[in-house]
């Protein structure tokens, strides 16, 4: 079996570690294997198979001048030049995300020419990236959502679908994708070079949250769990957002715990000497907060580094992982405040302009309905979930939080859940994550989607109905401000 993997870019990070990791376990297979990529590897970058560099492939505003038609010319001459034959598969990585507009319709000639393809979704433009969409709408869809739609989604036996959860195939099937063409594809899980270790130093708790502070990884209520948290422990994030946009927000937080005098230590990571390993090591627990993710790494690595995890439950991702025989005891889905803690209708004016905000942004007024189904989903029996609200609305939280210390009654959970030392656990949770996540399950996993892609009759492709993704998107319970 030959197969061409294409993506725009090999930046270290999350997509570029599974196309690392899918290439390595094809070759150990004895499939040929080329990637291709919009931008050459970083020199310290070493890679199992061949990469060949194809500039149309690239970010819009990296990629060279070029047509889909060449697009599509310059991906053959470059995968059969490596390959010695052209691909069986495509193996093509969020085609449909907004980066570059010839990608989609460089996929529609191929799919046009009966090649089989695999688009693996990590991310979608209709999910909380409105300038993605409407670029995408008014280059590739010609200004008309359904035709965008139609170009960025092909239905045809050739073409196949792979999506890092349940959630997302629940999305995509409801729009009208066919079952039989729509796969699960989670990433796999490996810390490569890190071994489980023993009980954390005897130096005060320390909670560590690994991640890049953007956003959607609610902050806030990591600070809130420093500001509750017993005398002695400490409490640390391991990056910094890349995204100049991001900063002011993240720098706001910084600001806040100074002041507050919050046992928090921001981008432990980043500072000169510090390898990641030993900040897992020496972590009491690992910490979540996120609202939002793709496939959940959060969730399962802790475990390999022998740690647990504890935070905010997200059970459309992690339900799977429970499922799969993994145990996540110290989540809880809602972290509840008071809603007499806020000014009497503030609440429906954030949501309002939220909503407001994110249906134009794709080209939709609200039918009316939406506010209340946002607050439905926010308050239950008179409290509200923190992770729904902004960055000022829970800065006010933790002021309050601050100079009332007996406030903390209030919360529902009132502690962030401790997992102590289960070593029983780690050991039974780390076993069935390297069973069911790990890179030779990933490996059969993939071989058994190709497989199915290369038994599927070639059709003319057709197309799903009108903006079927982005309509299963844009749900008001879905809508967290951290996200809008």
């Amino acid at each position: 079996m030959r197969v061409a993997i294409v993506h725009h870019h090999l930046h270290p990070g999350g997509v570029t570690r599974i196309i690392a990791h899918a290439s390595e376990a094809l070759r150990a297979a004895g499939a040929g294997v080329v990637v291709l990529s919009g931008l050459a590897p970083e020199p310290d970058q070493h890679w199992p198979v061949p990469v060949e560099v194809v500039p149309g492939l690239a970010y819009e505003e990296q990629r060279s001048e070029t047509t889909p038609q060449r697009l599509v010319g310059d991906m053959r001459q470059a995968a059969q030049g490596a390959l010695g034959a052209p691909p069986d598969v495509w193996h093509i990585h969020n085609h449909s995300l907004g980066k570059n507009l010839l990608l989609p319709l460089a996929i529609g000639r191929l799919a046009a020419d009966g090649e089989r393809l695999l688009l693996q979704l990590h991310d979608f433009a209709e999910d909380g990236r409105p300038v993605n969409y409407r670029r995408l709408r008014d280059s590739v869809g010609e200004g008309d959502g359904a035709l965008l739609s139609q170009r960025l989604y092909p239905q045809a036996g050739q073409v196949h679908y792979a999506v890092l959860n349940g959630r997302d195939r629940a999305l995509l099937a409801r729009a009208g994708m066919a079952a039989g063409r729509l796969h699960d594809l989670p990433n796999p899980v490996s810390l490569e070079g890190v071994q489980a270790g023993g009980p954390a130093p005897g130096q005060g708790r320390l909670w560590l949250y690994p991640t890049r502070a953007i956003r959607r990884k609610n902050l806030g209520e990591f600070l809130l769990w420093a500001a509750v948290a017993p005398e002695g422990d400490r409490f640390a994030t391991t990056l910094g957002p890349r995204n100049p946009a991001e900063r002011p927000v993240y720098e706001g937080w910084q600001r806040l715990a100074a002041e507050l005098e919050l046992p928090v230590e921001f981008e432990l990571g980043s500072r000169p000497g510090v390898r990641f390993e030993d900040l897992l090591h020496a972590a009491h627990a690992m910490v979540t907060t996120s609202v939002a993710e793709g496939f959940g790494m959060a969730f399962l690595e802790p475990w390999l580094a022998g740690r647990a995890v504890a935070g905010r439950n997200l059970p459309e991702i992690t339900d799977e992982f429970v499922d799969a025989g993994v145990a996540l005891p110290h989540l809880y889905r809602r972290l509840e405040v008071p809603q007499e803690w806020f000014t009497r209708g503030v609440l429906e004016q954030r949501a309002q302009e939220a909503l407001q905000r994110a249906w134009a942004a794709y080209g939709r007024p609200l039918r009316g309905d939406e506010v209340q189904g946002a607050l439905n989903a926010w308050i239950v029996d008179g409290r509200v979930d923190f992770g729904r609200l902004d960055e000022t609305l829970q800065a006010q939280v933790l002021r309050r939080l601050h100079a009332s210390p007996g406030a903390v009654e209030e919360l529902q959970p009132g502690v962030l859940p401790d997992p102590g030392e289960d070593t029983a656990l780690i050991a039974a949770n780390r076993a069935a994550i390297v069973e069911r996540f790990g890179l030779e399950a990933y490996g059969a996993r993939l071989h058994e989607i190709y497989h199915g892609l290369l038994a599927s009759p070639v059709e003319t492709p057709g197309a799903l109905p009108g903006e079927a993704v982005l309509e299963q998107f844009l749900a008001p319970e879905r809508l967290y401000l951290l996200r809008s």
